[in-house]
């Protein structure tokens, strides 16, 4: 074997280097389908040679603790792809016979007969060996129009062609058994980082899966041409708005109200004269231009303080934009104002034009609603806000991207 594989390896070795730009299509398509079958060929002999090797004990004898081990260590491969060589070549071994030679003669790729290992394991499991001999050929015959993932899919049904008698009955014990795994797999961790960042991880049900991309998918789409936010950026705050939306709904226990719960101190002069960060009830620090932001939709409530910083006076919550000011801003703006945004009202916070630190006043003529990324993008850009004669918002852009600085209006809302 040694000496054919050495061969083989002269062979591909002497095709390296063949100037591929002067074969004729035809030719390099053939080649192409040649290549993919010697790699699948191979593939069934590596898994026949990582079979005796474990069989005999061979790692064992090497020192390793494990055939996986020593296969990482050997082909500078991961643990997990060691593992799966392990793992396939056992399955292949022991009951499917099928698949290994569907796998030497190239008629399957490596990942699809894993699947059909596994599926045919299944079936074993429900139906017997003959079912599951009949359904190694017909995944194999599938295998040459499906890529992995779909024979999968399609394999979770293998038993309405080789077995329907029981095909219900089975189908219903898997799903059953997956929903079980579902929920006891169901988790999620957050883990606060030293930067006052926040790392998600977890795994969600199907039906909670299926809510979150309800609820996200809709605020995903780039707000503009010139939104060059990141796919991931812009799920990061879409999470954003549904959480603010679900602090406003009044109907979260403990916590919930009109607009996030989020507490921040600072003092009247950092916010005033923009000098300090701000602080979270939980420690972390915020920009001074972060606390700006958030004030201009929020509670604030004066505090008078003694020479230790001790509270000794807590006054009225003051200059929140709610009740029949906000449904006024609504009426006049429909939803978020910046030139271009389809964001509807109760996505948006109401931004203060004059800030109220400033001296601005709680008012319509001094209000406006922006969504949570053109209300951060206002905070933290060039652009300025203005009503205009008519009493409707306009926006002047930085002298960057228009020299004439030309106010522009949101015409994606219905006006009156």
């Amino acid at each position: 074997m040694v000496g054919e594989l050495a061969q083989a390896d002269g062979a591909v070795a002497a095709c390296v280097d063949v100037a591929t730009w002067a074969l004729p299509e035809h030719e390099l398509v053939a080649a192409l389908d040649a290549a993919h079958r010697l790699e699948q060929r191979l593939a069934a002999v590596k898994l026949a040679l990582v079979r005796e090797i474990d069989g005999r004990g061979t790692a064992h004898a090497q020192g390793a603790s494990s055939t996986v081990v020593w296969l990482r260590e050997r082909l500078h491969v991961t643990i997990p792809a060691a593992r799966r060589l392990v793992e396939l070549s056992a399955a292949l071994d022991t009951g499917n016979p099928g698949v290994r030679q569907a796998l030497a003669d190239g008629d399957v790729t490596l990942e699809q007969a894993r699947v059909i290992a596994d599926t045919a394991s299944t079936v074993q499991t429900a139906a017997g060996s003959d079912a599951a001999g009949r359904a190694v050929g017909v995944l194999v015959d599938w295998a040459g129009q499906f890529d992995p993932t779909l024979l999968r899919k399609l394999g979770a049904r293998i038993l309405d062609h080789v077995a329907p008698d029981i095909a219900d009955a089975a189908a219903r014990a898997a799903l059953d058994a997956e929903a079980a795994r579902a929920a006891r797999d169901r988790h999620l961790t957050l883990s606060e980082q030293t930067d006052g960042r926040l790392r998600l991880t977890g795994t969600l049900d199907a039906e909670t899966a299926g809510l979150l991309r309800a609820a996200i998918d809709p605020l995903t789409a780039p707000s503009g041409p010139d939104d060059h936010r990141s796919p991931g950026q812009r799920r990061h705050d879409a999470l954003a708005d549904l959480c603010r939306l679900s602090l406003r709904t009044g109907e979260l226990p403990d916590h919930g109200g009109d607009a996030a719960q989020v507490v921040v101190s600072t003092t009247y002069d950092s916010l005033s004269r923009q000098l300090d960060a701000g602080t979270l009830d939980t420690g972390l620090r915020l920009t001074p231009e972060t606390v700006r932001r958030i004030a201009c939709d929020a509670a604030l409530l004066p505090t008078v303080l003694n020479g230790t910083g001790q509270p000794l006076d807590v006054g009225r919550q003051r200059r929140l934009v709610t009740g029949p000011l906000r449904r006024a801003l609504v009426l006049r703006d429909r939803g978020c104002a910046f030139p271009g945004c389809d964001r509807p009202p109760r996505w948006c916070d109401a931004h203060h034009i004059r800030h109220w630190a400033d001296g601005g006043t709680t008012s319509l003529d001094n209000a406006v609603l922006l969504c949570g990324h053109h209300h951060r993008h206002l905070h933290h850009s060039d652009w300025a806000v203005q009503l205009a004669g008519d009493g409707h918002p306009e926006f002047v852009p930085p002298a960057w991207l228009d020299p004439d600085q030309l106010p522009r209006r949101n015409h994606y809302h219905r006006r009156t």
